[in-house]
């Protein structure tokens, strides 16, 4: 096979990173982080809510987003699964982590916001932090869409959950995880705290060259109920094994390399059916009976870290 000519050349490629928005750092060489009240463990509840337009392209630019709308028009059997994400499994996992006295941070699509905005309401009144997830499922970004076009989709996203919380948000997640070369410049220049977009690390951490002044979160994707139940096809009590040996293991780092981070993804629709909700309460009190968690939302995880820097 002959490869196409100019395959091989890539203009960010250069001695060291392809990329200038972060530098090297290795766990072992850094400052130990302490939690408030000597907590070990950060623990750090997204529920994910997402809209997926009624309309959606089939065969969406870049990719079909997990979820998606994947039959022809009308799609009512993904739209609805979607759908009873926000309608009955949002309340079952709010019930589970009010009843323990936690609180989480909601990654909302601002056209959701939008038009329910009784769901924004809710979150709020449970005390959980809500961040921008883009506008929706069916304008993913990349480098098929101008800056121009993308940098109208994050500020759009930003203001139309101003609009309806009062006030901006403070941090950002790309619908799918989607970026372009693009995406983290401009969520930066939108004036955002932090982005949820990077999993390149278990801390969170500064953001360098044109996204200066940005600070990632890392929302790893190896513990969403999206990838081990939806992808890795693993039942709900094995979901909860993999989480609580992740948890353990933690804890048990923590206690000789200071403060770590658990991220945990909640997709409502998933972890949201009555048999699986009963993972997520035993996880959560798991930790409890463990001790040494702070469970807070990602601005607190955040200012508490940059304190220390």
């Amino acid at each position: 096979m002959t490869l196409e000519p100019g395959y091989l050349e890539y203009p960010g490629r250069k001695r060291g990173q392809d990329h200038d928005l972060y530098g090297a750092s290795f766990l072992p060489d850094r400052k130990p982080v302490e939690w408030p009240g000597g907590a070990r463990v950060a623990v750090w509840l997204v529920p994910v809510l997402e809209f997926f337009p009624f309309d959606m392209n089939p065969r969406p630019e870049p990719f079909m987003p997990p979820g998606g709308l994947a039959r022809l028009y009308p799609d009512y059997w993904n739209y609805t699964l979607a759908d009873y994400g926000i309608r009955v499994g949002l309340y079952r996992v709010i019930k589970a982590i009010r009843e323990r006295g936690l609180t989480a941070t909601v990654a909302m699509s601002s056209r959701l916001a939008e038009l329910y905005p009784a769901l924004a309401r809710d979150c709020r009144e449970a005390g959980f932090e809500i961040v921008a997830h883009g506008r929706d499922m069916g304008h993913l970004h990349g480098d098929h869409l101008s800056e121009e076009d993308e940098r109208a989709l994050v500020i759009g996203a930003r203001d139309t959950l101003a609009g309806v919380l009062e006030s901006a948000p403070r941090g950002w997640y790309a619908p799918a995880g989607a970026l372009s070369r693009n995406t983290t410049r401009l969520v930066a220049e939108a004036g955002f705290d932090y982005t949820c977009d990077w999993v390149s690390d278990e801390l969170p951490f500064a953001m360098t060259g044109g996204a200066a002044g940005l600070h990632a979160m890392p929302l790893g994707f190896e513990l969403s109920d999206q990838r081990l139940i939806e992808e890795y096809k693993r039942p709900a009590w094995d979901y909860a094994e993999q989480l609580i040996d992740a948890f353990d293991f933690l804890h048990d780092e923590a206690g000789r390399k200071g403060g770590r981070l658990l991220a945990l993804p909640l997709h409502p629709r998933l972890i949201g059916a009555p048999h699986r909700i009963a993972a997520l309460e035993q996880t959560l009190d798991h930790m409890a009976r463990t001790g040494g968690i702070w469970c807070a939302t990602g601005g607190e995880i955040l200012d508490a870290w940059k304190a220390q820097q």
